[in-house]
């Protein structure tokens, strides 16, 4: 029994050590979201951001609006080092959309100025972010990376 495990055991690591096996994450697909924006900035009650000058490093990997969910928008990235970031916008009530929106993070007493708007800082749930309360919806770029990270994204949003 003894001389069974031990086989078992040999071809099991020599399967291991041949077989390839990749353990990195998949490269995503980069989408194009110019239609889904152009819907969503006629027929949302707020002007839809989306960002405008990023290098090409910054890959584009999900776009979402829902008219029925509140006008909701949602555009993810992959950040040029691999790391995930995504602007949403609704005209949720904004303490329920910003937990959604971040996963979970809380407000802290940093804010930062960003092309002439004030954005808040949250951190602590799965997503850092920043925040920017509006009058008809809320702006959140939340994710993965750095606060930088997030403020190149939030520098490069254009409404039109």
């Amino acid at each position: 029994m003894i001389l069974s495990l031990g086989l078992i055991g040999i071809a099991a690591a020599v399967i291991y050590v041949f077989i390839p096996h990749d353990d990195s994450a998949p490269d995503l697909k980069r989408v194009d979201y110019h239609v889904e924006l152009l819907t969503a900035r006629r027929a949302a009650a707020y002007p839809v951001a989306a960002p405008e000058g990023l290098s090409s490093k910054w890959k584009a990997t999900s776009v979402r609006f829902q008219a029925d969910d509140f006008d909701s928008w949602h555009l993810g990235f992959q950040t040029p080092d691999r790391q995930y970031m995504q602007i949403e916008q609704s005209t949720q009530k904004p303490s329920e959309f910003i937990d959604d929106a971040t996963q979970g993070a809380n407000a802290t007493k940093t804010t930062q100025r960003i092309n002439g708007q004030t954005w808040t800082h949250y951190t602590g749930g799965r997503y850092d972010a920043l925040v920017l309360p509006g009058r008809h919806a809320t702006t959140v770029v939340a994710g993965t990376g750095s606060f930088q990270q997030l403020t190149e994204m939030a520098a490069a949003l254009k409404t039109s």
